[in-house]
């Protein structure tokens, strides 16, 4: 089943109902905060691994907030729907799925993308992660 909604991911059984984890939550949420402190200064040779990192801090996030609202999520276009449908944030949704896009095609297909193409990105990124903490409180 191609899933184009939180209820699909339900039904799927890629989004699924647990008990809320708030310590494996903080531990993501430290985690990412790591990762983050860690990303070296930007240039055009690492600029691709720098948005990777932030990328998957903000995976990292999501999913700590999944687990305080008592779900596991997994695969990246059902944490999509998690912030849409669930969370009623369409325009974080949005953000999110255009650098899982992104994201996707370096991963997958080898597509690196030009410099300003990736620092945009990573502004996005930066961006998103401040609203994911907001929501995280």
């Amino acid at each position: 089943m191609k899933e184009a909604s939180w209820q699909d991911c339900i039904e799927s059984g890629n989004g699924r109902q647990v008990t809320p984890d708030v310590v494996r939550a903080e531990s993501l949420i430290e985690v990412s905060n790591d990762r983050i402190l860690n990303i070296q200064d930007l240039n055009e040779k690492n600029c691709n691994f720098v948005f990777e990192d932030y990328y998957t801090s903000i995976l990292e996030l999501i999913q700590a907030i999944a687990l305080m609202k008592g779900f596991k999520v997994s695969n990246h276009i059902c944490l999509g729907f998690f912030l849409r449908d669930f969370l009623k944030r369409e325009d974080l949704f949005y953000i999110f799925d255009d650098l899982r896009y992104k994201r996707n095609m370096l991963t997958y297909y080898g597509k690196k993308m030009e410099f300003q193409v990736c620092k945009d990105a990573i502004s996005k990124c930066k961006d998103l992660i401040k609203e994911l903490k907001n929501i995280i409180g």
